[in-house]
């Protein structure tokens, strides 16, 4: 299996790795087929996520996936970060084998379900298809 240079980098020298104890909104995925399992972090202020750390068990995609979707989300408001797909986690770590793409559907149900966790603690919700959270009567939600 060949991994790129950026999937090596991220999974040799994984960022943001660890817990946030007081987070805003904390998500946990896990996939039966391959064991992987990870778990997201997010520390939220002002509508932006402040921090972003992420604990996985899991294969050398798993982790640098989970590592690479923390740094595209970190510093970025919310309603930027419902949008990150797994398309765009492969394409920063410059691609993933074929076998391994699930890793970074992984990656994006873990951010998601960490955010669904922010919203809910908010009382509010948001919609992923459309990036919807009712903030504004644009899709008549508000």
């Amino acid at each position: 299996m060949e991994y790129t240079e950026k999937v090596m980098d991220h999974f040799m020298n994984p960022r943001n790795v660890g817990e946030i104890p007081d987070a805003d909104g904390i998500g946990e995925v896990g996939n039966a087929k391959c064991g992987d399992i990870m778990k997201m972090y997010l520390k939220i202020e002002n509508d932006v996520i402040v921090d972003c750390k992420f604990k996985t068990f899991g294969c050398a995609s798993a982790i640098a996936t989970s590592s690479m979707a923390t740094e595209l989300i970190k510093g970025k408001k919310v309603s930027e970060a419902v949008e990150l797909s797994n398309k765009a986690v492969v394409e920063a770590l410059d691609g993933l084998p074929p076998q391994k793409i699930h890793c970074s559907v992984l990656a994006e149900e873990a951010i998601k379900a960490a955010l669904a966790d922010y919203y809910k603690k908010q009382g509010r919700e948001i919609d992923f298809e459309t990036g919807c959270d009712g903030c504004c009567d644009h899709c008549g939600k508000a």
